[in-house]
């Protein structure tokens, strides 16, 4: 997920193929790398709800001006 703008989108619901927990695997907004520390807490679990052809979904927070990646579960 990237985030071009200069404002969090917090409640962000993008589809995913699996169910389960899906790990955030890097936030380049982390304060390791000089950022304001925005996130999701390394990693969300799924909901049930449909969304752009995927039947689960996560709901994340995109960082100002930065990138998430999720991994999915095994």
């Amino acid at each position: 997920v990237a985030n071009f703008t200069p404002v969090p989108r917090d409640g962000y619901r993008i589809g995913v193929p699996r169910a389960g927990y899906w790990s955030e695997l890097l936030n380049s907004d982390a304060t390791v790398y000089g950022g304001s520390g925005v996130g999701n807490r390394g990693g969300l679990a799924t909901e049930p709800v449909a969304h752009r052809g995927h039947e689960q979904s996560l709901v994340v927070t995109a960082p100002p001006l930065a990138v998430v990646v999720f991994a999915g579960p095994s």
